[in-house]
This record gives C-alpha cells, structure tokens and sequence, in this order.
C-alpha cells in the first residue's frame, strides 16, 4: 500500500500513469501542454486544417477521432476534445500526453505552457449544446 502512495504523489513529476486499460474509459494523468502558434493553418493527422479556435487536440494515447475529457488537476476545471493529431514520439519521453488548442487551454483555466491533467476516453460523441 506504502508503495503504490508513493507512485500516486510522484505521478505529476514523472509522467504518465494508466489509471484504465480499455480504450471506452481509459484514463491518464500526465501533462498537457498547448500547440505552439506556428501550427495554426497546418494539416492535423486527419487531414482537416488545424485551428487554435477548435476544441480539439493532438495524443499518441488515444485513437485518432476519439473524444476525451481532459481536466486540469490544478482547478478541476474540465473540457471536452476530439483527438485529431498525433504528437511527436519526444513528447511521450517527457511524460506530455495531450496537446491542446489555445481556446480548450482556455477552458481548463488558461494554464501558461503545462498542466498536470487527467485525460479519459469517452464512449460515443458528447451531447452538443
């Protein structure tokens, strides 16, 4: 028991934890950050043009098309997002496991550059408001 404590506070410093195993309701914690400005008007792995005003976001984690909830651990604050891009290999090493637009970053509390997060899969497509 001492010891899996031990893993759950050093989580947020040494990257990525799986909390779920299957893909419906598979959970992480681990950092995210935000696109950097250059990417806007490129192509994302879907082939759409990417957009820093879209909810969406970039993870090697979780199936291309797929939605997930991210939530700040910080505030608890949360956002839903489609996965529409691949992060770079480099990324993962760091422990970063989502890249999100500027206007979901905004939602979570405006983090400047990294969150420690959670992200988990959601079944199906969210309700639209």
């Amino acid at each position: 028991m001492k010891k899996f404590i031990l893993l759950f506070l050093l989580i947020p410093v040494f990257g990525i934890a799986q909390e779920g195993s299957k893909d419906n309701g598979k959970k992480l914690r681990g950092i995210a950050t935000i696109y950097a400005s250059r990417f806007n008007g490129a192509r994302t792995a879907t082939g759409e043009v990417f957009k820093h005003s879209n909810l969406t976001a970039a993870s090697n984690n979780f199936k291309i098309n797929s939605w997930v909830k991210v939530t700040n651990l910080s505030n608890l604050k949360s956002v839903i997002v489609r996965i529409n891009d691949r992060m770079h290999p480099r990324m993962a090493k760091m422990g970063r496991i989502v890249d999100l637009t500027q206007a979901a970053a905004k939602l979570l509390g405006g983090f400047d550059g990294m969150a420690n997060v959670r992200v988990e899969a959601l079944a199906g497509t969210p309700p639209v408001d």
